[in-house]
């Protein structure tokens, strides 16, 4: 088929745009890369629809190329491409390099055995470097912003494989001096050079060589990828951020070299920030962090090459490089910056923060660098929030929030405020009004007075409970701070019941220190409030957050007169939430009588049976329990009962739940006595459980039922005493018991595995017979021997014997039921099978590898069994 039309292309990169997964999806999906590829050599095509493939290609690489083979592929056409276009101007050279680097960085198949970047590397190195490559690249007015293009790139590529250009540090330096675009070649300098210095640093490679001025070692052979195989690909972020660098300097390994590599380095260094004049403002910041980084790992680089920089930065009016000038700071600090620097930042921050006409984006900036602010010397534990030592109240006064200002101003400046306030000792500063804390006071009263206004907007409100959330969160130390904030909004909620779900959104957030009395005194609020009027709701949505274990009975007092208004279905079910809060807390017998009138007085059957409900598990439910049952349930169900969906959630905790085996069960020694034969279980304990109960069951009826097993607790790592299991056979049969463990978690609630299946063996059923009289001696044994026939049958099976003989034999695995012995060549042995069988063993010993062995039994089902049981004791020896 041949390569479609304008049109057709319009169409499909439409319906591309629309939906690229339901495209790729569909069946013109799988073509669609392969397509653009074709149709970008089509000579039918336009220029401009060819750049609109490549486009599509730059924008979505990961949907056309989705692994490293179909990247591969992709580059390799991109790079054919790019060759076969005609010498003449065109705007495809400079999309196809991106379009190529791309493919390989977006694709991963960026690597040594990558044919496309063996390629793709050279070329972009060549193109950077100036180099002529021949007619095929274009006319020489194009040569510069090839050359712009191929060092971006480059600088695509060096970040998704830091070290890649480490070997051509020297030509990049040499290229910064000579005619052609500063901006990319600073860019891409600085970015290699700062990955160089972190790999290197791991590595414990050289550094002078790998500044020092020459050729690319890329022309005489293949590309060096050393640095890039001992480095690591994750070096990130690139965007100037002194947190960033903070991070960076943690990771990058501290490393002092030689006298010549410092050389060479300082060199480096101070050629890039000489090109820093003739650079945007947002290149000049990103230049700054990457060269601040890459000296901040290497001990004994005094930092003071940026101090021309720093002189020239320090009155900036660019928000980029105002922040490059802190992200500086972060890293270096005192070794860069004296306190006559930090001082004029600080005072520089301030008066810009108060300038009237700045935007509101701007003056957020400021403010943040300001609460952000990189210190010489902090005080306090690391990542501790405070306040510069160097800025006073007197300098931030006319940085004081007020209620004139945007929401967002105003809660930035109030954080600068209660950073300041956590300084302060109550003393009144000299020239000022009144201290940071009693601006503060007023207000935070001024918010809630206007939040408190009936009917106000809700955004009054919600900004009342985010400077509320701000201060306790700023000053949660400080009693004379949190106990005016509490009181006043305590009033709050007095004016304003209706503001209830702010009050509880606001105790899911903030610290004990506030939380705490504001909830003992919303309680009372809402407890001394008659139970009938029209905020009723709200009341109740509040005691629900606010009801603990204290004062419950006037917490049931104020439940049992506002049941009798609460006559609609969500007021029943508000004053339902409230029973459920106490019954968290333990209840009592005054919740039992309220739940047991309720069920009896509410006109909506679901809440009868919701008060039903919580009756009955407050009356059968000890503590622990009743939490797990009261818990929140895993499934939400879209049920119109709401009895029902929380029906499901009880089930959950109180009904048995399947869960895997807590425990490993194994056979171990067997004792023989008693009249019955008995098993001894290991139990190995891989979670702790209570209450263990094991079940075991036989098909069939070969053994009566077992009884069950108990244990009252099992630990991990604490040995447990062995299980014993009495077995009753019906007839001497071997059989594989299914066993079945119940148990309870810490948590409270009731699980049931099913474990691995026991089996037991036909030689688990063997016991002895009682011990003959003195004096009886092989008499005995004869006596059973004639008394199994003729009603019973006699067998012969020759039992192989292992290296060690047959009294081996006897003695590990027959020694209890011998009754005659005349060792090592005869013995006679005796053994009682459950319920009531009998079997009589004759083993000979012979000069072979094996014994004769005579059998009788009164049992003939016994034969088959015996005989397998002899033929193996060989092997189990």
């Amino acid at each position: 088929m041949g390569p479609l039309s304008r049109e057709a292309w319009a169409q499909r990169l439409a319906a591309f745009r629309a939906s690229p997964s339901a495209f790729m999806a569909g069946p013109e999906g799988e073509d669609l890369g392969r397509d653009l590829l074709s149709d970008l050599r089509s000579e039918k095509l336009s220029e401009q629809t060819k750049v609109s493939l490549l486009v599509l290609s730059l924008e979505y690489p990961v949907q056309l190329w989705p692994d490293a083979p179909a990247a591969e592929v992709a580059a390799t056409s991109l790079l054919d491409t790019l060759v076969l276009l005609p010498p003449r101007l065109s705007a495809l050279r400079r999309l196809l390099l991106l379009a190529a680097t791309t493919a390989l960085a977006a694709g991963g198949a960026l690597g040594p055995t990558s044919g496309a970047s063996c390629r793709l590397l050279p070329l972009l190195l060549g193109l950077a470097s100036g180099s002529d490559l021949g007619p095929g690249f274009g006319p020489t007015s194009e040569q510069r912003s090839l050359q712009a293009t191929a060092c971006e790139c480059l600088r695509e590529l060096e970040s998704c494989k830091p070290g890649l250009l480490g070997g051509a540090l020297g030509l990049l330096r040499g290229l910064l001096g000579q005619a052609g675009p500063v901006q990319p070649l600073s860019l891409l300098l600085a970015l290699a050079l700062r990955n160089t210095l972190v790999v290197q640093s791991r590595a414990g490679a050289g550094l002078r060589g790998l500044l020092m001025a020459g050729v690319s070692p890329t022309r005489d052979g293949p590309w060096d990828w050393t640095l890039v195989e001992e480095g690591d690909a994750h070096l990130q972020p690139q965007a100037p951020s002194w947190p960033a660098a903070e991070e960076g300097e943690r990771r990058l390994a501290a490393r002092e070299p030689s006298p010549e590599e410092a050389r060479e380095l300082r060199a480096a260094v101070a050629q890039l920030l000489d090109t820093t004049y003739l650079l945007t403002p947002v290149a000049q910041a990103q230049l700054l962090w990457l060269l601040g980084w890459a000296l901040r790992g290497l001990q004994g680089q005094p930092p003071a090459l940026f101090k021309p920089q720093l002189v020239r930065l320090l009155g900036t009016a660019q928000l980029t490089l105002l922040h490059a000038v802190l992200a500086l700071k972060a890293a270096f600090g005192e070794a860069l910056f004296t306190v006559q620097d930090e001082a004029l930042l600080l005072r520089r921050l301030t008066l810009a923060a108060q300038h009237p006409a700045l935007p509101l984006p701007t003056h957020l900036f400021y403010l943040h660098c300001l609460l952000s602010f990189p210190e010489n010397w902090p005080l306090g534990p690391e990542g501790e929030e405070a306040a510069p030592l160097l800025l006073r109240p007197q300098l931030c006064h006319g940085l004081l929030p007020s209620l004139l200002h945007e929401p967002m101003a105003l809660l930035a400046r109030l954080h600068l405020l209660c950073l300041l306030c956590a300084e302060d000792e109550e003393e009144e500063e000299k020239g000022l009004v009144q201290s940071p804390r009693g601006s503060l006071e007023e207000l935070m009263a001024s918010l809630q007075q206007r939040a408190a206004l009936d009917g106000g907007p809700r955004a009054l409100a919600t900004l009342c409970f985010q400077a509320s959330y701000l201060v306790a969160h700023c000053l949660a130390g400080q009693p004379t701070v949190l106990t005016p904030l509490i009181h006043g909004l305590t009033q709050l909620y007095r004016a304003r019941p209706v503001l209830a779900p702010h009050f509880v959104d606001l105790l899911d957030q903030v610290v004990p220190e506030l939380g705490e009395p504001l909830r003992v005194l919303l309680r009372q609020e809402v407890v001394s409030r008659p139970g009938r009027d029209e905020a009723l709701r709200w009341h109740l949505q509040m005691l629900a957050k606010v009801a603990d274990g204290s004062a419950q009975s006037a917490t049931l007092s104020f439940l049992q007169a506002a049941a009798a208004h609460c006559t609609g279905w969500d007021l029943q079910q508000a004053l339902l939430r409230v029973c459920r809060a106490l019954l968290h807390v333990g209840g009592g017998d005054g919740l039992a009588d309220l739940l047991q009138a309720l069920a009896r007085q509410l006109e909506d059957p679901d809440g009868r049976d919701h008060a039903r409900l919580y009756y009955i598990l407050l009356a059968h439910l000890a503590g622990p329990k009743l939490g797990v049952a009261l818990a929140p349930s895993l499934t939400a169900p879209a049920l119109a009962s709401s009895l029902v969906a929380e029906n499901q959630g009880f089930a959950a905790a109180l009904m048995v739940q399947e869960a895997p085996a807590p425990i490993r069960l194994s056979m171990g020694p067997r004792e023989i006595k008693g009249p019955l034969p008995v098993l001894q279980l290991q139990v190995e304990a891989l979670e702790p459980i209570y209450s263990l109960e094991l079940r075991f069951r036989v098909e069939g009826q070969i053994y009566a039922p077992l009884e069950a097993v108990h244990m009252p607790c099992l630990c991990p790592g604490r040995p447990a005493r062995p299980l014993l299991l009495p077995l009753q056979p019906r007839r001497p049969a071997p059989a594989w018991l299914d066993v079945h463990a119940l148990y309870t978690t810490p948590t409270g609630l009731t699980c049931h595995a099913r474990l691995p299946p026991l089996s037991v063996n036909f030689s688990d059923l063997f016991l002895p017979f009682p011990h003959p009289p003195e004096g009886a001696g092989p008499g005995f044994f004869e006596e059973l021997w004639h008394s199994c026939l003729p009603e019973g049958t006699e067998s012969r099976v020759w039992c192989p014997l292992g290296p060690q003989g047959l009294e081996h034999l006897v003695s590990h695995h027959l020694e209890p039921f011998v009754v005659v012995a005349q060792p090592p060549t005869s013995y006679c042995i005796a053994i009682r099978l459950p319920p009531n069988s009998r079997l009589l063993l004759r083993l000979e010993a012979t000069q072979g590898d094996g014994a004769p062995v005579a059998l009788r039994t009164d049992d003939w089902a016994v034969l088959p069994l015996a005989g397998d049981y002899l033929r193996r004791l060989s092997a189990a020896v």
